[in-house]
């Protein structure tokens, strides 16, 4: 069976390019067997118009289910919204055998490996760009990009070859960007930030009917 990677360079599920990162799931692996420990692959379809940009794999959750934001706090927010917006057919994402699909939608991070205290290290992010390149440039005119967080926010703008000054980060902020696609920016749905109210499910689902507007606009 031919892989994602050989297919397109969206991903190795061999990785192994930053020894950190590398050391770092061996030894997890050695303490939790079960969980799967791998670059964590994409979830969806590749011609999907709105691609979900995280930043990167959680301990007990994309980690461990090797699908992304399955089994962490930060998928609960997030699915509930998908459902809600008709991308997804079920509001919960458990494990990656619970039947859940994605419509029009695909889910991939900035970093595919589960980094040390959550904190990829900017090499790190450097070095898995090039996945994240070759995946934008799969995206037809007329997609949207949700970036979660800042550090998604730039990872994109690095892969897509744009200055960073040019690009500001912020919640519910929205760049047409040459290639015909929609960047749209959004505060991540992670714990510490739905727990402190700085992302309330309010202020995602307005960003959520943003997206929805630019894919009916086009």
């Amino acid at each position: 069976m031919v892989s994602d990677v050989d297919k397109s360079g969206i991903y190795d599920p061999a990785c192994r390019l930053c020894p950190r990162l590398a050391c770092f799931l061996d030894d997890v692996k050695a303490r939790y067997p079960d969980y799967d420990c791998k670059p964590v692959r994409p979830f969806g379809a590749q011609d999907a118009r709105l691609l979900i940009v995280g930043l990167a794999p959680g301990m007990h959750g994309a980690n461990a289910s090797g699908r992304p934001f399955t089994g962490d706090h930060a998928g609960i927010l997030l699915y509930q919204a998908l459902y809600d917006f008709g991308f997804a057919n079920q509001p919960e994402a458990s494990h990656a055998g619970d039947g859940l699909e994605l419509s029009g939608c695909r889910i991939t991070n900035a970093v595919k490996c589960l980094p040390p205290e959550n904190k990829p290290v900017a090499a790190e992010v450097n070095q898995c760009n090039g996945y994240l390149k070759h995946e934008l440039a799969m995206l037809a005119p007329g997609s949207v990009i949700l970036s979660l967080g800042l550090l998604s926010h730039k990872a994109v703008i690095k892969a897509l070859g744009y200055r960073q000054a040019d690009f500001r980060f912020g919640h519910g902020a929205a760049f047409v960007l040459d290639n015909g696609v929609t960047l749209i920016d959004s505060y991540h749905c992670s714990r510490y930030n739905t727990n402190t109210s700085r992302l309330t499910r309010e202020m995602f689902y307005q960003v959520f009917t943003l997206v929805r507007q630019t894919l009916a606009h086009d």
